[in-house]
């Protein structure tokens, strides 16, 4: 058997482990498959002398390649949507977003987007695949007790859950019936759960914009909410609110502030920062 035939053999046995690897780390199937992409061509282009063991070998590029995607996607800033609202759209299809979301668990994946991307790695190399941390500390760039520091501090944001509050139940339906009304695009409905006195605050694009009054609010929340079939109930600082997540990507978050069965206002989050500080717990079996 010639070198290429024994590399691209080896490749081929550690393919669907690389891709559980890439995808946890990203949480897109077509990042991930890009990753494992260049995993191979970095492997083709070194060739195997020196390489005693080529699955580990593939793990760790595979890894410092995440890293890379992952720093560069925390670096630059998201093109915002059109819609001057509360946007929830995605050009994914939802059949294929819902059988990535499901082979990692969605709540886990949302979690995860609030991490560095070194505590990601550490977390995810170490909890999920079982890499020492003499293994992940070249990776990420540090000692073996820093790495073990950083997966130690990624553990406990996980793990982490914000207290629901009292009302949890209450909030869950009001919220459940604002995003079916979304969903159907029902005015009226929308109208049935926002108070006389609602005000809908957005950072989109930067600029706060502010609407006060059921109607305006309903009308944004309708013209915002295009693909709210990506959104899904959440667990937002406590309280139930909604995120869109697509690709396990947190892109949006609306939280609540209600009172009875009434929202009185919302707020709408786009701004990367902003997201990152919030605590979110995805409601799996949501509406």
């Amino acid at each position: 058997m010639d070198a290429q035939r024994f590399l691209a053999d080896r490749f081929e046995a550690s393919r669907d482990h690389l891709r559980a690897v890439a995808y946890r780390m990203l949480g897109s199937a077509s990042e991930a498959d890009d990753a494992v992409q260049e995993a191979w061509l970095r492997l083709s282009r070194t060739g195997a002398d020196g390489i005693e063991n080529p699955g580990g070998w593939l793990t760790t590029v595979v890894a410092r390649v995440c890293l890379d995607a992952l720093r560069s996607r925390r670096s630059r800033r998201e093109e915002p949507l059109d819609a001057p609202g509360p946007e929830l759209t995605s050009s994914i299809d939802p059949e294929q977003e819902a059988q990535m979301a499901d082979s990692v668990g969605l709540a886990l994946l949302v979690v995860l987007q609030a991490l560095t991307p070194a505590e990601r790695i550490a977390f995810v190399m170490h909890d999920m695949f079982d890499l020492s941390f003499d293994e992940i500390a070249p990776i990420v760039g540090r000692s073996p007790t820093a790495a073990r520091q950083l997966a130690s501090r990624a553990r406990r944001r996980v793990r982490g859950a914000p207290e629901p509050a009292a009302d949890i139940a209450l909030q869950r339906e009001v919220a459940g019936a604002y995003l079916a009304a979304v969903r159907k695009g029902d005015f009226d409905a929308l109208l049935a759960v926002l108070a006389p006195d609602v005000v809908l605050h957005s950072d989109f694009r930067g600029r706060p914009i502010e609407v006060r009054g059921p109607s305006e609010a309903a009308k944004q929340s309708i013209a915002g909410a295009r693909g709210a079939v990506f959104a899904r109930l959440a667990l937002v600082d406590g309280a139930v609110g909604i995120v869109a997540a697509p690709r396990g990507n947190l892109v949006a978050a609306l939280r609540f502030t209600m009172a009875g069965d009434k929202i009185t206002a919302i707020d709408a989050i786009t701004d990367a920062a902003r997201l990152r500080a919030l605590q979110i717990a995805v409601l799996e079996d949501g509406v």
